[in-house]
Formats: C-alpha cells, structure tokens, sequence
C-alpha cells in the first residue's frame, strides 16, 4: 500500500504489505480443508474450486482484525457460499434432469481429506455423495458438518443461523436417509481388488455367467454417457448389467479411435472404492467405480463426461502409471 506523509512524499506501507502477506497465508494454509468441505457440499472439484476463490475474495475484503477465529468465519463463509450454489437454479435444473454424477477423485487426492474415520471416508464416497442429493441444502450442510468435521451443534447453529435443536433434527433425518439407503460397509482392499479384477476378466472375455455371480441380486449400474445424453443410463438386473459390461469392454477399432489410441485399463482407488481406470497415453477417457456388499458388486459407476475427469486426469498424471491390469482396449 502506498502512502503520502506530511511532507507530500510517497512511502511504501511495509506494515500493511506484510499484514497482507500474513493474512493470505493464514487462508492458504486452510485451503485444502475448506475445499474438502465444499467438495463434500457440492459433489464438483470444480465447483468446489470455484467456491474457495470466493470465499477467499470474501476475506481479502472483510475487516480481518475483526475476525476473532479466522477458520470459524471462513467455514461459514464457504459453507454458505456452497448453499447459495445448492439453491441455485442453475443446479436445481442439473440435478433435477437426472443428468448428475459427483466428480470422482483419485486416492490421495487433499480435497477427499479429513478421512481418518470411517464417517469421514464415508461422507466423500460417491454412493453418499449422491445419497445426499435427496437430502435439502441445510440437512446436507448439518450432515457434512457434524460427520466429516466434527463441528457441535451449538457451532453448526452459529454456521447456518439456526437453532441447536434444529440442527438435531436436521442431522437425524439426513442420518435417516443416509443410513436408509446405503449399501454395503467398507470392503477389505485385497478382497476389493480381487473382486474388481475378476469382473474385467469376466466382461473382456465375455464370460456372461460370471459377470452376473459377481453381482448382487439387487445390483444397479449408471452411466453418465460420455456426457452425451441427457439423463444417466440406468441399468438394474444382473443379467443387463452384465450385457452392457460385456459389450462396454470389449476393445473394438471405433472405441480406439474415439478414445484417441489404445487404452490401458488400471486399478485405483477413487474416493475410497475400487475403480478401473481407462488410459489412452497419459489421458483418462473413463473411470468405472464399484461399490461392494457382503463380497459382490451392488453398484458400478461410469464415468466418461470429459468435464468430470479433469482433475482426476491431472492427478493420475502427477502420480505416474503403474502396471495395467489390461494392455490392449
């Protein structure tokens, strides 16, 4: 900041420049928490991304020596920042098409943190974080708030303007619905792993019969089309899903040349289920996610949209590749 003194002459305001410098690192070094929680709250990197930039916005102008606990004002800030997203009628229109898949991310990813308990590592799944599309905007906010980040009811309250009381209430209904719907438990990761390598064993060979044994009875599968149609695909008996699994990996010369050369097909984890990832080069053309219970598969994900593999592209690129499960798709 610049200055004039009595004297009429220009001096650098060091003070203020290094109060600035402080309280820009004092934001960065909170940024990947905040992120997680408006990933959490939206279900899109990208607009979680979006989110964080204003809120930062927001305290670059705000009077900060006023803000007694500068992460207490910032979560608030991006929670409701997050709402208004919710609200929107932008977002209303997407979700409502039934065109709507969260943004998977890769293991490691700091945006899928905090994940040291098993509510944590849950609430960043994409099975809850589209379980929570039937949840409102507030009872959404309370849920992620209590179970991801461990805030109290009296500091939810303070959060979203509301009564404790109301907060409870909130958080028991969203739990209702949660817990109504969820299926399975977290999976052994060798067990995981086995499981998923046998089903692309399966699907690329064509063997019918045991793609529909690695299914559960109720197993349900989406897709999102590539981006290409306007609502999800759905698929929900084991003999279909099998089918379209068995056409959908079979490598044909048409695929090759939409997914811009030969793919190779990985194992990873993507927000903390097994996954297969399709690698033409060092893009990502596709991510299959796999829910489990009790040792089968009850839900696969696929994802192709362009638009909700970029972040994921980039960290698998930073990564490095590991040995494909499949060389040739």
């Amino acid at each position: 900041m610049v200055r004039v003194d009595g004297t009429g002459t220009d001096r650098f305001d060091t003070g203020r420049f290094d109060a600035d410098r402080f309280d820009t690192g004092r934001f960065e070094a909170g940024r990947n928490r905040l992120a997680s929680l408006a990933y959490r709250l939206l279900g899109s990197a990208t607009d979680a991304e979006d989110a964080v930039q204003d809120a930062f916005l927001h305290w670059q102008a705000a009077d900060r020596q006023r803000i007694e606990v500068p992460e207490a004002w910032l979560t608030k800030v991006v929670t409701h920042l997050c709402l208004d997203r919710l609200r929107s009628a932008h977002a209303r229109r997407e979700r409502a098409a039934g065109a709507w898949l969260p943004e998977p991310l890769l293991e490691g990813d700091p945006m899928l943190g905090p994940a040291d308990t098993f509510e944590q590592r849950e609430s960043v799944s994409l099975a809850v974080l589209t379980l929570m599309e039937r949840l409102s905007p507030v009872e959404r906010a309370v849920y992620v708030l209590r179970e991801a980040f461990s805030y109290g009811h009296a500091e939810i309250a303070g959060i979203l303007g509301i009564s404790e009381s109301a907060s409870q209430q909130h958080l028991h209904r969203a739990r209702r619905r949660v817990t109504a719907a969820r299926r399975g438990g977290e999976a052994d990761p060798a067990a995981a792993r086995r499981i998923v390598e046998e089903f692309l064993a399966a699907a690329s060979s064509g063997r019918t019969e045991r793609l529909v044994a690695l299914l559960t009875d109720d197993a349900t599968a989406i897709s999102d089309g590539a981006g290409l149609t306007a609502k999800l695909l759905r698929f929900d008996t084991p003999e279909r899903i099998a089918a379209v699994a068995r056409a959908g990996f079979k490598s044909t010369p048409a695929k090759q040349r939409l997914a811009g050369g030969v793919s190779t097909v990985h194992y990873a984890l993507v927000n903390g289920a097994p996954a297969l990832l399709f690698v033409p080069g060092d893009r990502i053309v596709g991510a299959v996610t796999f829910d489990l219970a009790d040792g089968r598969i009850a839900t696969v994900r696929g994802i192709a949209a362009p638009a909700r593999l970029v972040r994921l592209a980039e960290a698998w690129r930073r990564q490095g590749p590991d040995t494909p499960l499949l060389a040739g798709w």
